[in-house]
């Protein structure tokens, strides 16, 4: 079956056969404190599954998240990493190291020493936070 028919049949306004019909969703409203009771009973997993195989009698989920970070701890430490980004921390500390090891900037070579660690610094909690984040570091040294 190729993608044209049934986006022909979508078009003309046929309809899709019964067989191919998702069913509706269903939803649930919460308060804040019925939500966050759950959410602390799921401890982790899917909300949705979670509610799921405890309405229906399932066993509870045991797939974590993939972090297992709430959506919540996810934005803080996306926050987080963001702020470091906009910071321009880690660039300003390469452009003094830079101008140290190039001479420009006359420093003692304890004062190098110390404007790398803190580059090595940066790029390490910029390691750190994609880690928590379950993001891979794009190529090269992060």
């Amino acid at each position: 079956m190729s993608l044209q028919s049934p986006f022909h049949a979508a078009a003309s306004g046929e309809a899709l056969p019964i067989s191919k019909r998702r069913p509706a969703p269903f939803s649930l409203r919460l308060s804040e404190a019925e939500r966050a009771r759950l959410a602390d009973e799921a401890r982790g997993a899917p909300l949705g599954a979670y509610i799921k195989a405890k309405l229906l009698g399932g066993a509870v989920p045991v797939r974590m998240r993939r972090t297992g970070l709430a959506v919540e701890d996810r934005q803080s430490l996306a926050k987080a990493l963001a702020l470091l980004g906009a910071s321009r921390l880690a660039s300003n500390l390469n452009q003094l190291a830079h101008l140290a090891h190039v001479g420009a900037l006359p420093v003692t070579p304890e004062t190098e020493g110390e404007l790398r660690e803190g580059v090595g610094h940066v790029r390490a909690i910029r390691r750190l936070l994609l880690a928590a984040l379950g993001l891979k570091p794009e190529g090269g040294p992060a």
